[in-house]
């Protein structure tokens, strides 16, 4: 359990100095910058090397640490729920700011400048993680270090299986994104720690379960499968589960068009209802509204 405990305290250090980051640049850029750059920055680093460890931990830790996949899920679980509560509206992931962008809460420049931030710090977080693992601390790392060089594919069924699952993962993950879009911190966060969680566990024997393009391309070097199969899987797949959530939600996308294709919107103002009645002597018909009087009443 020393080598796992050895993990646990390498998660919680990146998280701290994430946090740290994050509080440092919030006193010296402006919103905008911070918002766009600091914060993904900082988000994209703090996932994927807790991802890049938890990783190794499923497949080195059932054989040689003997501990089973509960140990790992129940740490996912707890690592992105504080997660979820020190991203600070960040979301380290690309199919959400391109969510953004279509529902018009993001413009272009800050959609791309988020891409950018996500891409360095999934790089950065990756080559971090790869030095950890070379101080060999644990056996776990001496491991991870001898089979480095002969990594295979995480993708472990047919392409278009494949795809489909983390097509899949995407759709329910942005579907319960744009549920709980408004709700409370209290209630989001750990409704999306569970959702990952079971996500995981249901696709990742398939694919790994990414249903992160940016968090996939740490993998893109292993051999198995070539780098048009990666794409369609943990790019293509993503996006359109991405862009099928927010169809079925919304009725349509924002950016694109504005018809709603699937539901139809009723006006919240009723249309006051007008009588017709007709004069007695001319006949000729005439409009009675409300607080009219009639014709067939005496005038004065």
């Amino acid at each position: 359990m020393a080598g796992l405990n050895v993990s646990i305290a390498f998660l919680f250090l990146v998280v701290g100095v994430c946090q740290a980051f994050r509080c440092l640049s919030k006193r010296l850029l402006s919103p905008g910058a911070y918002g766009c750059l600091a914060t993904e920055l900082a988000a994209s680093f703090q996932l994927c090397a807790s991802c890049l460890e938890l990783r190794m931990l499923v497949e080195i830790g059932p054989w040689g640490g003997g501990f089973g996949p509960d140990v790992v899920l129940t740490l996912l679980f707890i690592l992105f729920a504080v997660h979820g509560a020190s991203f600070d509206g960040a979301s380290a992931n690309p199919t959400v700011s391109l969510q953004e962008f279509l529902l018009l809460e993001s413009s272009l420049a800050a959609t791309a400048a988020k891409l950018v931030a996500q891409g360095a710090g999934m790089g950065t977080g990756w080559a971090v993680t790869k030095l950890y693992w070379s101080w060999e601390l644990t056996q776990f790392h001496l491991i991870q270090n001898l089979i480095a060089s002969e990594c295979s594919s995480s993708i472990h069924t047919s392409l278009q299986h494949a795809a489909f699952a983390e097509g899949t993962c995407s759709f329910l993950l942005h579907l319960v994104l744009l549920k709980l879009h408004q709700s409370r911190p209290t209630y989001r966060v750990p409704a999306l720690a569970a959702t990952v969680t079971f996500l995981t566990y249901t696709a990742g024997p398939f694919t790994g379960a990414f249903f992160n393009p940016a968090l996939a391309v740490t993998t893109f070097h292993c051999s198995g499968s070539n780098f048009w199969d990666y794409v369609q899987v943990y790019w293509l797949g993503p996006l359109a589960g991405m862009l099928a959530a927010l169809l079925l939600y919304q009725g349509n996308i924002p950016r694109l068009f504005q018809k709603n294709l699937l539901y139809s919107q009723k006006s919240k103002y009723k249309v006051p209802k007008v009588r017709v009645v007709a004069h007695a002597e001319g006949g000729d018909p005439r409009r009675k509204g409300r607080g009219e009087k009639s014709s067939s009443q005496h005038r004065d």
